[in-house]
């Protein structure tokens, strides 16, 4: 079925009776009330890159004082990217957090906030100087 039939479809002047597709993440199905099955999308499997480096630093654990404040140490606690450019007083413009744009920010930051915890719950220590 063509993008100009299912335009057509959708138009006020059709039948009712005529309503036998349905539209779902642009993909048209056939309306199983006839008894027809409907069509499953294949299932594509493709090994992501980024998605398995995102697990395994999501798997990192923390169990040791110097691999915490390593990654305290490295990982900021907010974008050093942000900037207000400023002239004479006033704001020209303003540099957006540039570190969503890092595919592994989620998995950094939450190593980062795991290794904090554990220097603070685990270690006793005070965190306020990584903050």
């Amino acid at each position: 079925m063509s993008f100009q039939q299912l335009d057509r479809l959708d138009s006020p002047n059709q039948d009712p009776r005529q309503h036998n597709v349905t539209l779902a993440a642009w993909i048209l199905l056939p309306n199983s009330a006839e008894g027809e099955h409907p069509v499953q999308p294949t299932q594509t499997f493709k090994f992501n890159l980024l998605q398995s480096f995102r697990q395994k630093i999501d798997h990192i654990e923390v169990r040791s004082n110097r691999f915490a404040h390593s990654v305290c140490k490295l990982v900021p606690a907010q974008c050093p990217f942000e900037r207000d450019i400023k002239l004479l007083g006033k704001t020209l413009f303003h540099i957006p957090p540039l570190c969503k744009l890092n595919p592994f920010y989620e998995e950094v930051v939450g190593l980062r906030f795991r290794a904090l915890c554990y220097l603070a719950d685990e270690c006793g220590e005070d965190i306020s100087c990584y903050c």
